[in-house]
């Protein structure tokens, strides 16, 4: 058998064992690749451009393998334009990582979508940490205090003690908001689908001498009724039940 014949297996083991983990990676990356690298500050900021290009080498050799891996190399690069992008702008990548959000609807993955939730909602505290430590009017200074009003966002309670005041603030506190609420609306199904699946469970099935009484009693009736027939029978010689029924 020729190599090309085991390629498509090949390719589909590569993306199986790649998949999430370089899903998780853009996801967890997104602070880092949204926020100019200037808003990081003077003393960190060829740090960062390090990180952004060691992050577009990870995506150049992702798809530089996977492009070997196919039948067809430059086809499958030229078909894949995304992943070509994503090289150049890693931002493109975290497109590829919704990939976790629908596997909610998938019954079982609830462990999973929390993962991606908790991940996003981390970046966007991180995010928004940035943007507004320096605003004028801003009461978000510090990390922690960017965090906290992360997770009371999410969590739908929006004690109002901190807020953004920027505009890539509000944008990115409106995703913090819309991750809430649907991790309000998947959990909330999980337990019910759950309490749904344990309800048949619950019912207890007839214990093994019950049923085993049903059939006694079953066939004890059809011995009584062929006893009266033979009664009937010997009352009247010669007759059928259907004729005495008859008389």
């Amino acid at each position: 058998m020729t190599d090309n014949a085991h390629r498509p297996g090949r390719m589909a083991e590569y993306e199986a064992r790649t998949r999430d983990p370089l899903d998780l990676l853009a996801l967890s990356t997104l602070w880092l690749v949204v926020v100019p690298p200037g808003d990081f500050g003077h003393r960190v900021t060829y740090v960062v451009l390090a990180f952004r290009v060691a992050l577009s080498a990870v995506y150049g050799i992702d798809i530089a393998i996977r492009s070997a891996l196919a039948p067809r190399h430059v086809h499958y690069a030229l078909t894949h334009p995304g992943a070509l992008i994503s090289v150049v702008v890693p931002p493109v990548r975290v497109i590829f990582s919704i990939r976790l959000v629908r596997s909610v609807f998938r019954r079982g993955h609830l462990g999973r979508f929390l993962l991606a939730a908790a991940v996003f909602v981390l970046n966007g505290a991180i995010i928004v940490y940035l943007f507004e430590r320096h605003a004028p009017g801003s009461n978000i200074h510090t990390l922690g205090d960017a965090v906290w009003w992360a997770f009371v966002t999410v969590t739908t309670v929006g004690y109002g003690d901190f807020y953004p005041v920027t505009t890539w603030g509000r944008i990115t506190a409106c995703f913090i908001m819309g991750t809430g609420l649907l991790t309000l609306a998947v959990v909330t199904a999980q337990v019910a689908s759950s309490f749904v699946t344990q309800a048949p469970s619950r019912a207890r099935p007839a214990p093994p001498d019950e049923a085993a009484r049903r059939e006694v009693t079953l066939a004890e009736l059809d011995e009584r009724l062929a006893r009266i027939e033979r009664l009937l029978t010997a009352i009247h010689p010669g007759s059928s039940p259907g004729a005495i029924d008859s008389h």
